[in-house]
């Protein structure tokens, strides 16, 4: 593996985890190479897409295995698929199952870990590796999963009570209560009153004013018995922002930014919330009738928004979706060939990688260079299997190209996918009355 021959060294790997499932140390390579010789192929969302189809029947058989109990085999077939392709979810899941069910969650943990890296904002992989956790008594990791969970689904009620369970039990765990959990509810193992108070507080859905002001309260409290816990401080920002307290939002996440000597996703917050103080200072003059104070403070936002990203890009190099919300507003602003240089490396990010296509498409044809713009395009129609909003812009967009390019009978049959898969998409329809007419 170090000498970088990755076929052999994943075949003994694999020859090793036959022999001897439970080697997780040989399981933790195994993976590891996979995934490197996969990177190192060039392989993307496309591939995802081949390995599913063509690993289909074998995907089949280990469902079977595992409905027949057995769980062995499922196991083997699970890693003989994740040998095609180590991020395919599909793959992973399958695995995960498997292993669950042959009583080896750790397992299922190392594979789910490794999926998370891949997909930072996976929220599925986020509460299976929650669920693992729990079974395997280890409520730390549950309870950061499930915040992680609440992170990417802020709204959702259920990772809230997942969250608050895991919580509970991770105050047990260090309280030594575990023994106490047979035949209670989970109101009678919250240490006090209060605390039961605070759960219920965050559970609404709408809070009240005395709700929230409780809660900054208890914040506070917190960040103060963990100053290095940043989901504390996150939190509290969280409660200043839906009070409209701008101010001392900003001050607690500044303060998070001393703390954590860097931390992309708190700058990020931080940005977040000086643009959404720009919107409601905008939206106070246009009440107020003072349009020309409105536009300059509009001026001002598009001015922060641009040097914010710039600097965060120069001190996050490696945040590619930074790059690409820098990109964007490059585009934006017409600086094509800047922003050209940021969607390139932003494709290399999973959740932005066709989009990167798409806008570096639309840069290279305002720039007129077509036959770059078609080749981008193509790369986004090879993630996009199914017929979405995004599919049918890209049709749009190649059936614009191929007219400015003189050659209507391709951008008929693009307009016509269009117009077969969604009637109101532009001005499509039109666009097929005026070709059938002529």
């Amino acid at each position: 593996m170090e000498r970088e021959n990755l076929d052999y060294a994943i075949a003994m790997f694999f020859t090793c985890i036959e022999q001897e499932p439970s080697f997780l140390q040989a399981r933790k390579f195994l993976r590891a190479a996979e995934i490197q010789k996969f990177k190192k192929d060039g392989a993307g969302g496309f591939a995802h897409i081949v390995s599913s189809a063509t690993g289909f029947p074998q995907f089949l058989s280990g469902s079977a295995q595992l409905k027949t109990g057995k769980f062995d085999k499922a196991l083997v077939t699970a890693e003989k698929l994740l040998r095609r392709d180590p991020l395919n979810m599909r793959f992973v899941n399958l695995l995960a199952r498997a292993a669950e069910s042959a009583e080896m969650p750790e397992i299922a943990i190392m594979t789910l870990e490794q999926a998370r890296d891949a997909y930072p904002d996976n929220a599925h992989i986020a509460e299976t590796l929650g669920h693992f956790y729990t079974r395997t008594s280890q409520m730390r990791e549950a309870r950061r999963s499930f915040e992680h969970l609440c992170e990417l689904k802020p709204k959702d009620l259920h990772a809230l009570k997942l969250l608050k369970d895991a919580m509970a039990r991770d105050s047990m765990a260090e309280g030594q209560w575990e023994g106490a959990l047979e035949g209670r509810t989970f109101r009678d193992h919250i240490r006090d009153a209060d605390e039961a108070e605070t759960l219920e507080r965050e559970s609404k859905a709408v809070r009240s004013e005395r709700d929230t002001e409780a809660l900054i309260e208890e914040s506070k409290t917190k960040i103060e018995t963990e100053p290095g816990n940043m989901n504390f401080r996150r939190q509290l920002a969280r409660l200043y922002l839906e009070a409209n307290d701008f101010e001392n939002a900003i001050t607690v996440l500044k303060g998070a930014q001393e703390a954590s000597g860097g931390d992309p996703e708190i700058d990020r917050m931080l940005s977040s919330v000086y643009v959404r103080l720009f919107e409601a200072q905008i939206e106070e003059l246009q009440e107020a009738g003072d349009a020309d104070g409105a536009a300059a403070r509009l001026e001002e936002k598009e001015a922060y928004i641009f040097a914010d990203l710039n600097d965060r890009v120069s001190r996050y190099p490696n945040d590619l979706s930074i790059r690409y919300d820098l990109g964007c507003v490059l585009s934006e602003r017409e600086d094509y060939d800047a922003a050209i240089g940021q969607f390139q490396q932003s494709q290399r990010y999973p959740q932005r990688r066709t989009e990167s296509f798409y806008r570096l498409a639309m840069c290279f044809k305002a720039k007129d260079r077509f036959d770059m713009a078609l080749q981008q395009l193509e790369r986004c129609l090879e993630d996009l299997p199914r017929m979405n909003e995004m599919r049918k812009e890209v049709l749009y967009q190649l059936g614009l190209i191929a007219e400015a390019t003189g050659d209507p009978a391709t951008a008929l049959e693009h307009f016509k996918d269009v117009y077969q898969a969604d009637i109101h998409f532009k001005d499509v329809a039109q666009k097929i009355e005026d070709a059938y007419d002529s």
